[in-house]
């Protein structure tokens, strides 16, 4: 798989539970189904909106193993594969690999902030541990570290098959740095989804989005436009969605595409506890702005 080689849109999937709490493996492959129907031109396991921090290691290992099984090489599956324990994320990573995965994807540490350096050994130590291609996953929300674009050059440098980055930050600056300055290194990802059309319009090789799991085939649409070099048509379907993405990002994201997907008809649980399901007025508007794409 070459640097370009995966692009477009990648869909975040949701992981569906159950009433009782247990991942719902059946709703699972009917989301994949869903999303690739939809138009998505990657299926993304365990990543932040698959609740892949209250999962148990078997739950992800469950989870990676069904998305590649019923993906069934229609489109890339990348495998989120971070852990707080380097040597948890190095077993996450192999497992994942040999269970078919096209990209790992390993997020750093999220409990107490590494420093730069001990992030870069993380990284590298994970990504030298597999042959498969790998996605830098930077997030620093959640890592309290932001791997600024020369360090993520750095590090896609030195380690072969560090091939992307998935950048989930609202700084569309940083983004523009990765995607200008470092496009023939490495393929940029951005994951803020209010900025899908800006990165998809800058040249970006592609966006994950969580949204995509509420309405695929419209946030395609947005990419389509764009590679067909239509800005106008980008912007009327951009201008359709975006109040409902911008939305989902002023509350907890995992809550608002559950409420969301079960607004579109497609229900899939709630969120894991701690995160409680959202309610009053912010679930009523999310509902209202999702229930127009039923």
């Amino acid at each position: 798989m070459t640097s370009s080689s995966l692009h477009g849109v990648l869909v975040a999937l949701a992981t569906p539970f159950t009433p009782d709490g247990a991942v719902d493996e059946a709703r699972l492959r009917q989301v994949v189904d869903r999303t690739i129907d939809g138009g998505v031109h990657g299926v993304v396991a365990c990543g932040s909106t698959g609740e892949f921090a209250a999962l148990t290691d078997a739950e992800r290992r469950l989870v990676v193993e069904t998305v590649i099984d019923q993906t069934a090489g229609r489109v890339p599956v990348v495998a989120q594969t971070g852990s707080t324990s380097t040597a948890t994320a190095i077993e996450l990573t192999r497992h994942a690999e040999a269970a078919g995965a096209d990209v790992v994807m390993p997020v750093a540490p999220f409990y107490e902030a590494l420093s730069i350096d001990e992030t870069v050994r993380y990284l590298s130590r994970v990504a030298s541990s597999v042959s498969v291609p790998v996605m830098v996953y930077n997030l620093p929300a959640a890592t309290g570290v932001n791997l600024e674009p020369d360090t993520i050059a750095k590090l896609a440098t030195n380690v072969e098959n560090i091939r992307y980055v998935k950048n989930t930050v609202p700084d569309m600056a940083q983004s523009t740095q990765l995607i200008t300055h470092y496009g023939d290194l490495l393929g940029t990802f951005v994951g803020w989804d209010s900025l899908i059309l800006a990165s998809l319009a800058t040249g970006a090789a592609g966006v994950m989005t969580g949204t995509a799991n509420i309405v695929p085939a419209e946030i395609v649409a947005v990419y389509d436009a764009v590679q067909a070099r239509d800005l106008d048509l980008a912007r009327e379907h951009w201008a359709r969605i975006y109040p409902l993405l911008d939305a989902t990002l002023q509350v907890n994201f995992v809550g608002a595409v559950k409420l969301a997907m079960e607004a579109v008809g497609f229900p899939v649980g709630d969120p894991r506890e701690p995160f409680l399901p959202l309610g009053g007025e912010e679930a009523q508007h999310i509902r209202a702005l999702a229930s127009t794409f039923r």
